[in-house]
Parts: structure tokens; C-alpha cells; sequence
């Protein structure tokens, strides 16, 4: 009995809707660098976001890690949980608003954090060594104004009311 096997191809109506590219190419990217982060200092992807954004932008609250990530706030919740049981951060208390927490990163967690930056920028080098300088900065200048487009819908628009 011959089976049919499904094509490793998307149908070209598929291939030319962007927003399944993005989400994609996205993954892929994600994957590739993850499978790095994963293998070296034990962290899954919402982890190592949430410390990349700490990393960053210092202390906050998991319902600005949420915005910020564009994450829901149940895995943001988790993982942070995850960080902090393995203590690579800690809460704060919220001078401005006492019913949350602020987390930020321990001088662990700010340790891995800069451990894996030069990694994942070693990685992003490599994978879009393929473009050109100038078709980074042009794919970057896309990206943000296509995320800031994507934002200025709500759900009413969106739904043609």
C-alpha cells in the first residue's frame, strides 16, 4: 500500500500569505538559537526572553514582561517562576503599586544573561550572513514598522465594526 506523503512545502497560497513567512522564519531562527541556550545553561525560549528584556531594561513587573514580549501573561508567569526558583531572579517589592512584584535579574542570572548575548549575536551574524548590511537594516526599519502597523489595530477594527 503506497501512502501519500505530505508535501515538506507550504501551497503556494501558503507560501505567499507574510504573515505564516514571518511566523516561519521566526521559528527558525528562534529554534536555532534556542537549541544553544538550551544545551548551555538549561533555559527554554519564554525563559531566556524574559532575561533578555530584564537584561535590558532592568526591573519589572510580569505584566510589563507580558507587554513587552508580547507574551501571555500564564507562560510569563511560569517561567519567571522557573528563574526565580533557580535564582536567577529574585522579586522586589512595587513602591508604585504594592499588590505586584518587580523582578529582576540576580548577579547569576546577570551572569548568564551576559553569557548568552555574544552567543546569540554570534548566532544572528551567522544566520543572516545570507543579506547583505544594507538588507538588514532595510528587514529591521520593515519589521519595526510592520510590528508598529500591527499594533494600531484592536480587535473591533479587525472585525470589519
Amino acid at each position: 500500500m503506497n501512502e501519500i506523503m505530505p508535501s515538506r512545502q507550504p501551497s503556494p497560497r501558503l507560501a505567499d500569505f507574510l504573515p505564516y513567512q514571518l511566523s516561519i522564519a521566526s521559528n527558525a531562527v528562534s529554534t536555532r538559537i534556542a537549541e544553544q541556550y538550551r544545551r548551555r545553561y538549561g533555559l527554554k525560549t519564554t525563559e531566556w526572553r524574559i532575561m533578555a528584556v530584564l537584561g535590558e531594561h532592568g526591573a519589572m513587573s510580569q505584566r510589563d514582561l507580558s507587554q513587552q514580549t508580547l507574551m501571555d501573561k500564564v507562560p510569563v508567569n511560569r517561567a519567571c517562576k522557573k528563574l526565580e526558583d533557580r535564582g536567577l531572579v529574585r522579586r522586589l517589592p512595587n513602591e508604585r503599586d504594592g499588590r505586584s512584584h518587580l523582578l529582576e535579574l540576580t548577579s547569576e542570572g546577570a551572569g548568564v544573561h551576559a553569557g548568552i548575548m555574544p552567543l546569540a549575536l554570534g548566532i544572528e551574524r551567522e544566520l543572516f550572513s545570507v543579506l547583505t548590511e544594507k538588507e538588514r537594516t532595510t528587514l529591521r526599519d520593515m519589521l519595526v514598522r510592520v510590528r508598529e502597523n500591527a499594533g494600531e489595530f484592536d480587535a473591533e477594527s479587525l472585525a470589519g465594526g
